[in-house]
């Protein structure tokens, strides 16, 4: 699964891939159709298809004269589900350090302000005025 991962996040550390996924997520389009909008050859969009493709992200098949090329979605179930198990673990970790603090400042220190705070005239302290 790890190998897989990586060549998927690597896949997806090139923006212009990113934007290609991003473009197959609403359909099928063949490599010319994805290279239109950039300012690159035809062999240069087949290069990072390619690389699309060992990551197992997209599959080209074949409709008559074209060659569409298809987003595989179950790949994102995969790096969802890895991303969900760290997201969970932060928020465990998370909630310990929110629990900590409220401790922190539920203590008797937080509730009854002393002398050495520095918001507090130590006068009031001595006539009784704050405890």
């Amino acid at each position: 699964m790890a190998d897989e991962l990586s060549k998927v996040f690597a896949a997806l550390a090139d923006p212009t891939r990113r934007d290609m996924v991003a473009r197959l997520a609403g359909s099928d389009a063949t490599v010319s159709q994805l290279a239109e909008p950039y300012d690159v050859s035809i062999q240069a969009v087949s290069k990072h298809l390619k690389v699309l493709e060992d990551a197992g992200l997209v599959t080209r098949t074949r409709e008559a004269q074209t060659r569409p090329v298809h987003l595989e979605a179950e790949v994102f179930d995969l790096m969802t589900k890895w991303i969900e198990r760290y997201r969970k673990r932060a928020e465990e970790r998370y909630q310990r350090l929110d629990a900590l603090l409220a401790e922190m400042n539920d203590g008797p220190e937080a509730q009854h302000p002393t002398t050495s705070d520095p918001g507090v005239d130590p006068k009031l302290h001595q006539e009784g005025k704050v405890s």
